[in-house]
């Protein structure tokens, strides 16, 4: 997974976070997607695992179903 800078990540357009008005758990890629899956289940509320979990599905069917 590339590093994502300060710069690239306030470049990023609000529709790549799962939380856009935090800008919390970008998924602007499908790496980018896995890791807040792992974060969210690590460090997460359950609300928060589940509006991740939606987020991730929602963009990338395949990830999270294996």
């Amino acid at each position: 997974m590339a590093t994502l800078s300060a710069k690239g990540r306030k470049a990023l357009p609000s529709s790549a976070f799962v939380f856009p008005a935090q800008r919390k758990y970008p998924i602007h890629d499908q790496a980018y997607a896995r890791d807040a899956l792992a974060r969210v289940s690590a460090n997460g509320s359950s609300s928060e695992k589940a509006k991740v979990r939606a987020a991730v599905h929602r963009r990338y069917p395949n990830i999270g179903m294996e």
